[in-house]
């Protein structure tokens, strides 16, 4: 094991008596919160000499601009899909996440979708219509 874990382990050791000395458990939950707080602040008190709480160095070889960057969520996408003249003509959610995956690059489910287009109805920015072909609901701008 390394050696911020060992000294990890025979702290817990050391007051592990103590704690378990008190009848309540609630009690001993917040004894031991008490400890954890007060080694967290004394860790970032001593700076970089701490073992235990460091940060993660950073591996110069990984290009940190396009590593950090991720897909856009599914109420980003569809927000942006708001600012443009996709909802000018009606779309199933089906469609929806068909146009998502072609022109964002990102595989929604329609589940992942549907709570969100239902909230951007409610919110009056977009229209829910049911489709009397399909018998399916299509939203459209409002």
């Amino acid at each position: 094991m390394s050696k911020p874990i060992e000294k990890l382990k025979k702290q817990l050791i050391e007051i592990s008596e103590v704690v378990n000395a008190f009848r309540s458990e609630a009690v001993q939950v917040k004894v031991v919160d008490k400890l954890l707080d007060a080694m967290i602040e004394f860790e970032k008190s001593e700076g970089d000499n701490g073992e235990i709480f460091h940060k993660k160095k950073v591996d110069p070889t990984i290009n940190n601009s396009t590593a950090a960057r991720k897909k856009p969520g599914a109420t980003k996408v569809l927000n942006q899909l708001l600012s443009t003249d996709f909802f000018k003509t009606p779309h199933s959610i089906s469609a929806i996440s068909e146009y998502c995956k072609k022109k964002f690059d990102s595989d929604f489910k329609t589940s992942e979708l549907s709570g969100i287009l239902l909230k951007l109805s409610n919110e009056n920015k977009l229209r829910r219509q049911r489709n009397d072909e399909s018998n399916r609901f299509e939203y459209v701008k409002v």
